[in-house]
């Protein structure tokens, strides 16, 4: 059974109660610390250590590289994926609405709202468009 709890003349906490709980916290921080360290160590101190210039090649897919290594890429890929990020991590947003809205008293406030939320989405996808980030060439 726990202690009861101490309160100073001000009526607070005593800070000395809390104490037990942050070193729990503490040890098991500082275990996992160690247990990370002892298996990186063990790993270091049993693997076998043979470098062939075969072994310190680079390749990717295990395909030998050949030519240089750079490479172009277009950039609007990276452009169509960061849109997608965007409107799917803010679409994700919807399904916590919809149950707020169903919920009595939240009707009207929430409804204004959102649609506040969809104008400022429906701008940055008109921005994108006027740009020209959405033609495919």
């Amino acid at each position: 059974m726990p202690e009861p709890t101490v309160i100073a003349a001000t009526g607070t906490v005593v800070a000395a109660d809390y104490f037990p709980s942050y070193a729990v916290v503490g040890l098991l921080a500082v275990v996992g610390v160690l247990f990370v360290a002892v298996a990186f160590g063990a790993g270091r101190l049993l693997r076998p250590v043979v470098p062939t210039p075969e072994k310190l090649l680079t390749y990717e897919c295990g395909v030998d590289p050949v030519g240089e290594g750079w490479a172009h890429t277009q950039v609007r890929y990276y452009v169509y994926a960061f849109l997608y990020v965007i409107f799917a991590v803010d679409s994700v947003f919807l399904f916590p609405w919809a149950t707020v809205f169903a919920a009595p008293g939240y009707g009207a406030a929430t409804l204004v709202e959102m649609f506040v939320f969809l104008g400022f989405l429906a701008v940055g996808l008109l921005y994108a468009y006027k740009k020209g980030v959405l033609t495919w060439t």
